[in-house]
């Protein structure tokens, strides 16, 4: 009963958490790079090590943000009910 109750849950905070990781790589990026946008794997302007390095920067920071919100999440629901996400 615990996975059921929380998926819409564990929806909702990941969604949540991809916004967050996509507004904190454009800042980083902004400040690192002095660009609004990071180099798309398409873009004939950039070479193969800007591409390369801006998908790696976004991979991390959006693995991180993720993992982090998502454990919140849980701690969160852990919290409110007892039962930890997944706990059967």
């Amino acid at each position: 009963m615990n996975k059921v109750l929380y998926k819409p849950l564990g929806m909702v905070v990941s969604s949540l958490g991809g916004i967050a990781a996509s507004m904190l790589f454009k800042q980083i990026w902004k400040r690192v790079a002095g660009q609004d946008d990071a180099p798309d794997a398409t873009d004939a302007k950039y070479g193969w090590a800007e591409v390369v390095i801006a998908a790696a920067v976004q991979g991390a920071i959006f693995g991180a943000v993720k993992a982090a919100v998502d454990r919140a999440g849980a701690e969160g629901y852990r919290k409110a009910t007892g039962d930890w996400p997944g706990d059967e």
